[in-house]
């Protein structure tokens, strides 16, 4: 009774204060306030969500602050901030003319390298002008493509339908159009319009034909018709000689000595054909060539094809080689060709017979088959194994239609069945040359064909002969081989490397030299 007593006083005491509150309960909401954000704090103190890591391992306490960490890092990494490009002005571009319009538009001292005062870039008061004038010539370089026309090429660089026409039959009268190979260049100089939208004429035209002529079209009036000039270059065609040392390896040495690179192929087949390159040759052997080469009086060269090859072996014997013939074939010093060896397949299919005693398919008793037989399909080319001459091209009993080659060392072959026979009595083959297509004709039961060889006369096994041949110079065509052999072998070292001495005519017409081009040459350092 008395508690309720004192609970009753206090609420009389709150009714009494009206408007707020009384001043008992404003001193003590502080005081409430106060204690419970020490609760708080408390609470917060005894949850521990940051023990240390590094005690307790394994506890829950240990767990509770790992979850900690584990959060702390999500939350951070969830504000990880963008690497986005940010927006900015962009370069100054590279572009000279682009770069000159925007110094054109600079307010700098002209101390410093503005154009400010000089010259400015073009504003609303600049008014286009109503015809720019243009040059009065143009000079450019037309070049002839790989199957292009010389009227083509002229109309691309600008010259009329007309003129182009003219200039082709102008050229066409000095030399073969057929002869102008792919890359050669042409100077074209155009003179001024004669009126707006037309053509420019042409002023002058000029290239080289050929390695000793050079042609050049021109006006002699300014408008009078177009001429043509020939002018004939003399050109010397003394070999050149290289020699050298094998060492380490023969091509680098042979390139290294200054060797066109086809030469030196040239040289390597040509020379394997007598020793092996592998084995035989020596770091102390010799290399000898010679190559066609021609020099123009105004400076250019030009390097043909391998005409001598040489290989000095010391006291072994050596290699020497010379070109000779419409076949361009390397002879030795004796007059002997080059040696092609092993026969090749007559055609590419595999062997159905062999040579031997068999019964015969279609007679149906056992006799000798003298050669073999491959199996091929209707129409299949069969080639010569090697060089010959035909002796026999027809019919010949059972072998049907049949041709027979006469080769070297008595050889004799035969290719019977054929469908067709592609040689005639007489005619001389290459090895490889097609000489009939595969049949089946005569007695035989399917297309295919039968292959015989003979040796003076009499058949043999053609799977076990195997040889080589040679051609051989003989009579008026050896000592002319020799005689030119000797004439290139006395051909000097270098000696086509010196540059041609002018004539007195060549002096008398060449353009005098000025002196600011005198500037442009290396000086001499004493």
């Amino acid at each position: 009774m008395k508690l309720s007593a004192e609970r009753k006083v206090q609420g009389e005491k709150q009714t009494v204060a009206g408007l707020g509150e009384t001043s008992d309960e404003a001193t003590a909401r502080p005081a409430s306030f106060s204690s419970m954000r020490d609760r708080v704090y408390s609470s917060i103190e005894n949850l521990d969500i940051a023990p240390d890591l590094g005690a307790d391992i394994g506890s829950r306490r240990w767990f509770r602050g790992l979850g900690t960490f584990v959060g702390l890092s999500v939350v951070a990494l969830a504000f990880w901030p963008d690497f986005a490009p940010l927006e900015a002005a962009s370069p100054l571009p590279d572009d000279a003319e682009v770069v000159g319009e925007f110094r054109s538009h600079m307010i700098t001292p002209l101390a410093l390298g503005a154009d400010t005062g000089r010259r400015m870039g073009p504003t609303a008061l600049v008014r286009p002008l109503a015809e720019a004038p243009e040059r009065p010539q143009m000079q450019m370089l037309a070049t002839l493509g790989r199957g292009d026309s010389l009227e083509r090429t002229l109309r691309r660089a600008g010259i009329g339908s007309a003129e182009a026409e003219s200039v082709t039959s102008l050229i066409a009268g000095a030399v073969d159009l057929e002869e102008l190979e792919p890359g050669t260049q042409i100077d074209i100089t155009l003179g001024r319009r004669p009126e707006p939208g037309a053509t420019r004429p042409l002023e002058q035209l000029s290239f080289r034909a050929r390695f000793d002529l050079e042609l050049k079209i021109d006006r002699l009036d300014e408008d009078g018709p177009l001429a043509l000039t020939r002018r004939l270059i003399r050109v010397d065609e003394t070999p050149l000689r290289i020699r050298g040392t094998v060492g380490d390896s023969l091509y680098r040495s042979a390139r290294a000595a200054g060797a066109p690179a086809s030469a030196v192929q040239a040289y390597l087949k040509a020379v394997g054909q007598d020793v092996n390159l592998q084995r035989d040759v020596r770091s102390t052997d010799q290399f000898d060539m010679i190559i066609s080469h021609r020099r123009a009086a105004t400076g250019e060269r030009q390097a043909g094809q391998l005409l001598y090859a040489g290989l000095d072996r010391g006291s072994r014997s050596g290699v020497s080689l010379m070109r000779w013939g419409k076949d361009g074939e390397f002879y030795s010093a004796d007059g002997e060709g080059e040696e092609k060896g092993g026969l090749i397949a007559p055609v590419p299919g595999r062997m159905s017979s062999r040579y031997g005693m068999r019964r015969h398919p279609v007679l149906g008793y056992r006799r000798m088959h003298a050669g073999v037989d491959f199996r091929a399909r209707h129409g299949t080319p069969i080639v010569a194994v090697t060089d010959g001459r035909v002796t026999g091209a027809g019919r010949m009993g059972g072998c049907g239609n049949a041709v027979r080659l006469r080769h070297g060392n008595g050889i004799d072959t035969r290719y019977c069945h054929m469908s067709r026979i592609a040689v005639r009595r007489g005619q001389s083959v290459k090895r490889g040359q097609v000489i009939g297509y595969v049949g089946s004709t005569g007695l035989s039961t399917g297309p295919h064909l039968h292959y015989e060889m003979y040796r003076g006369g009499k058949h043999v096994n053609p799977t076990s002969v195997s040889f080589v041949t040679r051609r051989q110079l003989s009579g008026e065509e050896l000592g002319s081989f020799r005689e030119t052999l000797q004439k290139l072998k006395q051909v000097e070292e270098g000696a086509a490397l010196a540059d041609l001495e002018q004539t007195a005519e060549e002096a008398a017409t060449a353009e005098p030299e000025r002196e600011i081009d005198k500037l442009d040459r290396p000086r001499k350092v004493s």
